[in-house]
């Protein structure tokens, strides 16, 4: 029998004793305006619009040598001026939604991204459009995207390793490379795209190797979609999506449940499921050890939880690569081949559009190689 979850947490929450501040002080300032970034139009170029977050691609540091502690500020005006050859490949339109490291990008700035995507592409004259964006969560920004956006039309994430102001910075070719990809005929139909250091790779299975190097986003195992040679996308293959890729209707939704991310280790705390029901999440992913595994103690108390409360548990591998499969029997979903950031993503977008944990497990059974979803789609 499942518990309300307001008994369920007031029974767990007695013992708390630290109040939470009421304000975030790092929670962004959206701010969703649209800027005339070039004075004249070319009739004979396609159109391209940039939606501008923070990130490092658009930091300063204080000395040209500087590539850690910088400050980001400079605005999708500014971006686009550092790059004056981009308006030679296509007419700029520029949205400043933000300007934050991407630690702080939020479900705010996600809907209202996916909102203003979605017009932006539905116009028969804009080509595609091109999201800045702070690389550490950029994964996460692009695979919401991907499954989101409703269009063929290519979006394209991009960011910078290093900032505007350092010696070799990144941010200004990765910029070119990427309207360039957004107005690229032969990037339609294929999904999301995440551009930086000459690569193209898909927003489903691309992730951050590395928090320095310049050359860190890579999908290891799948592979990458492209590379630029001479400023000019070569692909690999034909367009293709992803398997098992679900598109998300998000019209009306405002806002997204709290989903959150636990880690394994050893001498797991298996007190952290009941305080993150607790602290309001409605769903769980576990960065599990090899294939998504945790302790013994820790999986009997993931268990209570869920059979308490019926929240939606997700199992992912906290390894850089690999497959979670589906147990029989067992209470958590396995992820497959999605790492747990992104499938937090996906289990958060379920769960907003109300689905059960059945059609959340059949989501992500969309995914797993087709002997097994059909394997899943028996068992239940």
């Amino acid at each position: 029998m499942l518990l309300p979850r307001a008994l369920f947490t007031s029974l767990f929450s007695l013992g708390l004793a630290v109040a939470l501040p009421t304000a975030i002080p790092d929670h962004p300032t959206t701010l969703f305006t649209r800027q005339d970034v070039q004075s004249a139009i070319n009739a004979s170029l396609p159109n391209v619009t940039i939606f501008a977050t923070g990130g490092t691609i658009a930091s300063q540091g204080t000395s040209n040598t500087q590539t850690v502690g910088y400050s980001v500020g400079l605005g999708v005006q500014q971006l686009i001026d550092a790059v004056p050859e981009i308006l030679n490949i296509s007419n700029i339109a520029g949205y400043q939604v933000s300007n934050v490291g991407s630690g702080s990008i939020n479900e705010t700035i996600l809907l209202r991204l996916n909102e203003l995507i979605n017009i932006e592409l539905a116009k028969e004259d804009v080509a595609g459009v091109v999201v800045t964006h702070g690389t550490d969560t950029l994964e996460e920004t692009a695979f919401f995207l991907q499954l989101v956006v409703n269009s063929t039309k290519p979006v394209v994430c991009v960011g910078a390793m290093r900032p505007a102001t350092a010696l070799s910075a990144d941010g200004p070719l990765n910029l070119l490379q990427a309207v360039t990809l957004a107005s690229a005929p032969n990037a339609v139909g294929r999904g999301t795209m995440i551009t930086l250091n000459d690569r193209i790779g898909s927003a489903w299975y691309t992730t951050k190797n590395n928090a320095n190097s310049l050359d860190t986003f890579y999908s290891t195992e799948a592979g990458q979609l492209g590379f630029f040679i001479n400023q000019v996308p070569y692909f690999y293959f034909d367009p293709a999506l992803p398997v098992g890729l679900t598109q998300f209707d998000l019209t009306g939704v405002t806002d997204l449940p709290m989903i959150d991310i636990l880690y394994a280790h050893q001498d797991m705390d298996p007190g952290l499921f009941n305080s993150s029901v607790v602290n309001g999440a409605e769903g769980i992913v576990l960065a599990g050890v090899g294939a998504g595994g945790i302790s013994a103690r820790a999986s009997i108390a993931a268990e209570a939880v869920y059979n308490a409360t019926g929240v939606a548990m997700v199992a992912s591998h906290r390894s850089s690569d690999g497959f979670v499969p589906s147990s029989e029997g067992g209470f958590a979903i396995a992820s497959g081949f999605l790492n747990p950031q992104k499938s937090r993503i996906l289990l958060q977008l379920s769960l907003a559009l109300g689905y059960s944990n059945e059609e959340v497990a059949d989501v992500f059974a969309a995914t797993y190689p087709a002997p097994v979803a059909a394997a899943m789609r028996k068992r239940r």
